[in-house]
């Protein structure tokens, strides 16, 4: 049986053929990026940017100290977000703010904006929103791993009680926890031509924008001046759309830093947010890989003997596995993806400080670093 279209429907079906052919056009205009590779970043801490010890502030962030004896019998020492496992039974919860950064490309160098906080994702929600209503922050999902439930709670927080489960399995009240951010008015970086452009996406369809890190973070510099909130008792997260780093090359979903040391340095972390599935930083996997090794490393000057990485960063062993190391888990309709993380048993510890004794927090790392 042949049925005639109505004109209407027909005229609706050629606009969204012509649309989609206009969008698949404008995007093959753009250049694929050389050599892409997905990784992640720290920058060193900026000891010159150390906050005025003599002026007034607030307490600095909760921390504690550790250390242990690794395989080759090196003592290793670290600074941790919060209290310690071992001698505590108490919640922390650590302030946060997040400050949307939207990139404004030019004419010469891609004409687009990425904007997270106009952006919306596939349940409706912008960018930004997503980011808040996310297990990073949210305690809706429940983290059972193996046949032990670490809790339901926040990401890191499972990841954190399963990294010290020796102690917390009988410390049930030690979590560390982010607190409800607060949103501060967006800021806006135009990029010029020499240090970013629009590309094509390498890990997935659609662009993005790609930056100069460096530039970035001298950007970073200013806004947290900008911002008296914005203290070495808070953390702030700087979040980006559909944005890529660079250092000499591509791709940077990520990185931390701080303005001085332990006790009173300034922490802080950029994640993007980058929503073409499959591809690196995926949604929320970015910001789970940044804010584990802030926990765990929130100075970046915790040495570990590794070959493969200098300082204890819980992220960076697992990045480059399937689908980057990341894990779906779904809350409120919508699936999230969180990168796993290793237990500080990678880096030399006993192993049997972590749940189970697994070197990572999905039980996806068989070995520990090279050089133990």
């Amino acid at each position: 049986m042949t049925r005639n279209l109505p004109l209407t429907n027909l005229l609706s079906a050629l606009v969204v053929l012509a649309l989609a052919g206009l969008t698949f056009a404008q995007e093959a205009q753009y250049p694929e990026i050389p050599d892409a590779k997905a990784m992640y970043k720290t920058l060193p801490n900026h000891l010159e940017l150390a906050p005025n010890a003599t002026a007034p502030t607030t307490p600095a962030l909760t921390q504690w100290n550790g250390g242990f004896t690794d395989l080759k019998g090196k003592k290793v020492t670290y600074t941790m977000i919060g209290t310690n496992p071992a001698t505590t039974n108490v919640t922390t919860t650590v302030p946060v703010y997040i400050i949307p950064i939207k990139m404004v490309y030019g004419l010469k160098n891609g004409n687009r904006t990425f904007d997270p906080v106009k952006a919306t994702v596939s349940n409706g929600l912008t960018v930004v929103n997503n980011v808040l209503a996310s297990p990073i922050f949210k305690k809706g999902v429940n983290f059972t791993q193996g046949s032990t439930n670490l809790g339901t709670t926040q990401y890191i927080d499972a990841f954190q009680r399963g990294n010290f489960w020796s102690y917390v399995k009988t410390h049930t009240g030690y979590h560390v926890l982010l607190g409800t951010p607060t949103v501060l008015p967006e800021q806006t970086i135009t990029v010029s031509a020499l240090l970013g452009s629009v590309m094509a996406n390498p890990f997935g369809s659609g662009v993005v924008g790609t930056y100069d890190i460096f530039s970035f973070d001298s950007k970073l510099q200013t806004i947290m001046k900008n911002f008296t909130q914005l203290n070495h008792g808070v953390l702030p997260i700087f979040v980006t759309y559909d944005v890529y780093l660079t250092e000499g090359g591509c791709c940077i979903g990520g990185y931390h830093s701080a303005n001085g040391v332990q006790p009173g340095g300034q922490t802080y972390a950029h994640a993007t947010y980058v929503d073409s599935p499959g591809a690196f930083s995926e949604n929320v996997s970015a910001l789970s890989h940044e804010i584990g090794e802030w926990m765990d490393d929130p100075f970046v000057d915790n040495a570990v003997n590794c070959t493969d990485n200098g300082i204890l960063e819980v992220g960076d062993p697992l990045e480059g596995l399937s689908n980057y190391g990341t894990y779906p888990y779904t809350y409120n309709g919508f699936t999230y993806n969180l990168q796993s993380l290793v237990f500080i048993g990678y880096f030399g510890a006993p192993k049997t400080t972590s749940v189970h004794s697994w070197l990572a927090f999905q039980n996806d790392e068989a070995k520990v670093c090279p050089g133990q």
